[in-house]
């Protein structure tokens, strides 16, 4: 019964909505930290309810990736609050000295950054922490964005296709005429 109300509920809002709908909630769901929103049973049942798959999995990337940077932009803003300024006396200037554990990261990102990111952001794995480390760190916003892009948008486009493909046999077996 549930499978009866849910599926033409859901084509509606795909229909009233469209792609539009599924950037939105993609740059939401993301951009809330530590707090999991359901954007890849969103992206799940766009594709299978009627959008093109592939336009979802990359609106869906894409808009995931514009989310991730509001973890990026709090590890940046964080780095700033824990800066202590150290007074080297020997040259009487002021440094900023930061954690061993932000300066581990540097050199992480410095060696493998682009592609820890890429891979992290296609895994289910709990994304937040890599966004606020590599904002942290200083880890370059270009090379950040670009890595998240790649890896969401081959996560989306996989659960796209999925849902495409899955969504017409769940129908048949689950809905009753």
């Amino acid at each position: 019964m549930l499978w009866e109300n849910f599926i033409p509920w859901a084509q509606q809002l795909i229909v009233e909505f469209s792609y539009i709908a599924v950037f939105a909630v993609s740059v939401l769901s993301t951009s809330t930290v530590f707090v999991p929103l359901p954007i890849y049973v969103v992206i799940f049942f766009a594709a299978g309810l009627g959008l093109h798959p592939l336009i979802v999995g990359i609106l869906a990337g894409f808009g995931s990736a514009v989310g991730e940077l509001f973890g990026y932009l709090i590890g940046l803003g964080s780095r700033y609050v824990t800066e202590r300024e150290v007074v080297e006396k020997s040259k009487e200037k002021v440094v900023k000295k930061t954690s061993r554990f932000v300066r581990r990261f540097e050199k992480l990102f410095e060696k493998y950054g682009f592609w820890v990111i890429v891979a992290t952001a296609f895994l289910p794995f709990p994304f937040d922490f890599i966004g606020i480390l590599s904002g942290a760190s200083k880890y370059d916003i270009k090379k950040f964005y670009i890595g998240v892009s790649i890896g969401k948008i081959a996560k989306c486009l996989l659960i796209a296709y999925a849902g495409y493909l899955t969504i017409p046999y769940m129908r048949f077996f689950f809905v009753t005429t």
